[in-house]
């Protein structure tokens, strides 16, 4: 048995040379299953929730390969991975939707720190009470998951000693949110966020993780997960979604597998303890993802973020086997081994000082590595 999965992808448009250009409008209209973001230089799509990694796969690259073929009647123009407007000289907002008066205060209030293409990763969990107690782990080890997703390094063409420049100017809304110990916990606290104006809409938390549902904060039925970084490889965001699959599954089959049972904090003030400690967490992550110094949550002790991961990857590897997607968390070997996006594009700028020529290869190395496995797997499975 697995949980259904499913994905909202943000990514920008433009041209093979890099240079971001807002196309959304055109892509929303002439397309079905993308959706316009405030600003015009990125499009997102939605996965429909599956529980079958093999179909998830398919879902992540098809949507892909029917925009760049749309893109392509366009003129020259094809899609940028990375999370930061990397190259962009300029801080101007380009308003994807004129009209809309939440955009209108989207932009009046955070500008281009919000025009960032990220992954949110969508887990399925329809008991409230589960659902929160999954949101209180998953948040405590969130930055695992920024450390593995980090891929947005540069701005404006140069460094910004960020390997997640998106986390770590990405305005948090509400500025403090407090670990959930309740679904009802949770209801309280967003009806008084509304009445205080800290929130907008329902929509307006804008924090690592979040519960989400129809009808929200009252029908949840899925944990999201908001902190990554695009993955543009699919092999490495379904390997980074095992690890959280298997993480709840340890969760649901050991209820005391709980921050607020298990850390050693002092009891009184372990709920905010531990919502200082992530935060902190989450600041050292997006500098320096897989070698950040980060705090256990369940004893405080300084532990470097990829060591953290291999240990949850060997506690969690047999119930992975158990639920029959092992085969689909084992990338996370590679991704340790051969570090996330940001570090590999930093060390190519550290050979070239050449940010350019670095996104040119990636725009390059995404569209061959979806072309491959449209090629070799998708038509396979949908044959």
């Amino acid at each position: 048995m697995q949980l259904s999965k499913g994905f909202e992808i943000e990514m920008y448009t433009g041209t093979p040379q890099g240079e971001v250009v807002g196309l959304s409008d055109k892509i929303v209209a002439a397309l079905d299953g993308f959706v316009r973001e405030p600003d015009s230089r990125n499009v997102e799509y939605t996965t429909a929730p599956l529980c079958s990694y093999d179909r998830l796969l398919c879902a992540l690259v098809r949507p892909r390969q029917q925009v760049r073929a749309y893109l392509k009647r366009l003129g020259d123009y094809t899609l940028i991975p990375g999370s930061t407007l990397s190259l962009e000289p300029s801080e101007v907002f380009h308003r994807s939707d004129p009209n809309n008066p939440y955009h209108d205060y989207i932009e009046q209030t955070y500008g281009t720190k919000v025009v960032t293409a990220s992954v949110h990763i969508n887990i399925g969990i329809s008991d409230p009470e589960l659902l929160m107690r999954a949101i209180r782990l998953v948040r405590l080890e969130a930055p695992l998951y920024l450390a593995m997703s980090a891929s947005s390094p540069f701005l404006k063409g140069q460094p910004t000693g960020y390997h997640s420049t998106r986390w770590g100017l990405f305005p948090k809304t509400p500025t403090h949110v407090p670990l959930f110990e309740s679904h009802s916990h949770f209801i309280g606290w967003t009806q008084d966020q509304l009445k205080a104006g800290t929130m907008q809409n329902v929509r307006h938390l804008w924090t690592s993780v979040r519960p989400n549902g129809d009808r929200r904060p009252y029908n949840l039925n899925r944990l999201e997960l908001r902190i990554c970084d695009l993955v543009a490889d699919p092999i490495a965001l379904l390997a980074i979604t095992a690890l959280i699959e298997a993480r709840i599954w340890q969760l649901i089959e050991d209820p005391h597998l709980d921050p607020l049972e298990l850390s050693t904090l002092p009891a009184a003030t372990r709920a905010e303890d531990l919502v200082v400690l992530t935060d902190a967490n989450e600041a050292a992550a997006a500098r320096q993802s897989l070698d950040a110094t980060l705090q256990h949550w369940q004893d405080g002790r300084p532990i470097l973020a990829r060591d953290w991961i291999e240990e949850l990857y060997q506690e969690v590897l047999p119930t992975a086997k158990k639920h029959g997607f092992s085969c689909f968390l084992s990338p996370v070997k590679k991704l340790l081994r051969e570090g996330n996006t940001a570090q590999q594009w930093l060390n190519l700028y550290s050979d070239s000082s050449d940010s350019h020529s670095v996104i040119v290869q990636a725009i390059q190395g995404m569209f061959e590595q979806e072309q491959e496995l449209e090629d070799k797997l998708c038509q396979l499975l949908a044959a």
